[in-house]
């Protein structure tokens, strides 16, 4: 497949290589089962002594293209699909953590990340540090103990909107030799590219831009290859995996030691790979993700623009917006500010709640980033299960709604969102 294609053609082109007389698009294959010619094929699958599929519980042909299509375009060396993203956020941390280590996360997260963070991973021993983002680089050096495995941030933080600051955060990995995992998925890999930032592992909710038409629930691991895990503090690459004979990942399979090791040990312990059907679905989703983000970018400007001007908003936050505190570093780290924006209306929630209520073409709905415009209360709906100073961590205020603007004319969007803010 050809690597220097713009990623408008890799969008489209990569993941699916049809041979002579197959299929031009992408087959679902719903199959879970596999033919072999030879019991010794199979043995040498399950001994990782040969590529190939076993059981689509840990891979499936129509989610390899899937996987092939998203590493082209992080530029990463390989990738896994799972179930959901927030299954992506949960292997991509214990694929390095084991119980009694400790990673740090910048505080401004989405809520639900936040909650398996702070609860669910810590149930299994694995302990967080939320920082605050604005913390200098050697304020935030403190935050790191001898057990700390990894460094994890939103590219767009969802939905405080803060652009990550990649130079400082990438500078503190590097200097303590830990891995930095990025969460792009309201940048896309159209709008950003963190493995070109000094990011180590990608991940997704290929749920929302992805897949842009909220019909699949899916998430995605991209591995960078760009990451030493033989620096002394990642026994798990570096010594025998019982499981698999006294293989040890480093040496077997190099820069794709990350990625294989999620996949043959916890995609198959665990059996959170995504379904083929939903590969197809993600798959055909992206085929006009580069299309869909310019619309979504330029729509979210247009409505950001309109209601800094409303006399009935008291205040807009939006990083393509020059009144945004991270105006310059979106326009360092991003194509497009993506088309998600929040703001709040004069009178607070009480007020804010009759403006949503009187949207016509935007609905409430708890979902964010496909082509219909949106609106959601974080504070009462995605980020509820937190405490009021996890959410002002978070970037959640009482008052704040969420606006996934869609691909829809943005005259239309305009109007609906004018005619219901004039309702108060």
């Amino acid at each position: 497949m050809a690597k220097n294609w713009a990623i408008e053609t890799k969008t489209i082109q990569c993941g699916w290589e049809p041979k002579n007389g197959e299929p031009r698009v992408l087959p679902i294959y719903q199959s879970t089962t596999y033919k072999y010619d030879s019991a010794k094929e199979v043995a040498m699958l399950f001994d990782l002594e040969a590529a190939g599929h076993m059981y689509s519980r840990i891979s499936n042909p129509t989610c390899e293209a899937l996987e092939t299509k998203i590493a082209a375009l992080e530029g990463g060396v390989g990738a896994l699909v799972t179930s959901s993203g927030q299954n992506a956020s949960t292997i991509a941390i214990m694929n390095i953590c084991s119980s009694g280590d400790h990673f740090i996360a910048v505080g401004a997260l989405y809520g639900g990340t936040v909650s398996l963070f702070t609860n669910t991973l810590k149930k299994m021993g694995i302990d967080v540090t939320l920082v605050d983002a604005n913390l200098s680089l050697e304020e935030l050096k403190t935050t790191i103990k001898p057990n700390t495995k990894a460094i994890f941030g939103e590219t767009i933080a969802n939905p405080a909107l803060e652009i990550f600051d990649f130079e400082k955060f990438s500078t503190l990995a590097k200097e303590a030799g830990l891995p930095l995992i990025i969460d792009n998925t309201f940048a896309t890999p159209f709008l950003c590219r963190p493995l070109e930032l000094g990011a180590n592992i990608v991940v997704h909710s290929a749920t929302k831009y992805l897949d842009g038409h909220a019909i699949s629930i899916g998430g995605a691991i991209v591995d960078g290859g760009n990451f030493d895990w033989t620096n002394g503090k990642f026994p798990e690459f570096t010594t025998p995996d019982k499981s698999y004979h006294g293989i040890v990942y480093t040496e077997k399979f190099g820069s794709l030691a990350y990625i294989i090791k999620a996949r043959v040990q916890w995609i198959r312990d665990i059996g959170s790979y995504l379904s083929p059907m939903n590969a197809f679905l993600i798959n055909v989703g992206m085929e006009t993700l580069h299309v869909r983000m310019e619309r979504h970018c330029e729509n979210a400007l247009k409505l950001a623009t309109f209601l800094e001007t409303h006399p009935n908003v008291s205040w807009v936050n939006y990083p393509g917006l020059q009144s945004h505190k991270h105006f310059n570093r979106a326009k360092e780290y991003l194509k497009g500010a993506s088309g998600v924006l929040t703001f709040g209306v004069k009178g607070g929630m009480a007020e804010g709640e009759k403006v949503m209520n009187a949207l016509k073409l935007a609905a409430i709905v708890v979902h964010v980033a496909d082509v219909r415009t949106g609106v959601l209360h974080p504070a009462s709906m995605t980020h509820r299960q937190l405490s009021s100073e996890e959410q002002i961590l978070a970037g959640v205020t009482p008052d704040l709604i969420r606006v996934t603007v869609g691909i829809e004319n943005s005259d239309d969007i305009i109007a609906d969102f004018n005619q219901a803010l004039n309702t108060l």
